[in-house]
């Protein structure tokens, strides 16, 4: 069964954690109105989906529950993955390596490319708390940003894969009522990650004896 024989190499967990790892330590600062710094917020991220975090602040609209939500926040999914022919690559050809952990020759043909749809979420009390993770994080994307992702490490493959920028946007739809002081921003940033999926790593048999006619 071809389909049984597929190696699982992790490589769509591996974006997903090398996604999330570039937001991980963004720092938000809220200042006094002299512009002395008031303290400095460690924006946290996750990954979920959005609807999970609207129900709870829909639900805890003044965030009053023992367990709550403490903004800001900051969460991200996958949404989709799609075959890009433009980076079609020579299917025929493999990447040859030698295995660290046994004294044998390993190979890997090339890979399949596929763009995957990456989404932001940044959930914020108020307009400027939104506005300093936005320019924290636009700067770096000229519209793309590249990481370094080990895909195959038994053979040493890795790539550099862009992350591209492709629309920012955000809505003030989640508030309380009227009488609530605290509103709920959410702001949304939509990325492709130009990855590679890799088929079976294979063992090719090593050519020991030749026969030469001159």
């Amino acid at each position: 069964n071809l389909m049984a024989a597929i190696q699982y190499n992790r490589i769509i967990r591996k974006l997903v954690v090398g996604f999330g790892n570039i937001f991980n330590n963004i720092t938000l600062v809220r200042y006094n109105p002299d512009q002395t710094e008031q303290e400095r917020v460690l924006v946290p991220i996750v990954y979920a989906d959005k609807e999970n975090y609207v129900r709870r602040l829909t639900e805890d609209p003044e965030l009053t529950k023992k367990v709550q939500i403490t903004l800001p926040i900051m969460s991200y999914e996958m949404t989709d993955m799609q075959y890009d022919s433009g980076r079609k690559l020579n299917s025929n050809l493999r990447n040859l390596g030698t295995s660290h952990t046994q004294n044998a020759g390993l190979a890997v043909y090339n890979p399949v490319p596929f763009d995957f749809d990456f989404s932001l979420f940044a959930y914020v009390r108020n307009f400027e708390d939104g506005a300093q993770l936005i320019e924290k994080i636009l700067p770096y994307f000229t519209p793309d940003y590249t990481i370094s992702v080990n895909l195959i490490p038994e053979l040493g493959v890795i790539k550099q894969l862009p992350i591209v920028l492709k629309n920012v946007s955000h809505q003030i739809d989640y508030e309380g009522g009227q009488d609530y002081e605290t509103r709920k921003i959410i702001w949304t940033l939509n990325f492709t990650v130009k990855g590679y999926l890799y088929g079976p790593i294979s063992e090719p048999k090593i050519i020991r004896n030749s026969i030469t006619n001159v």
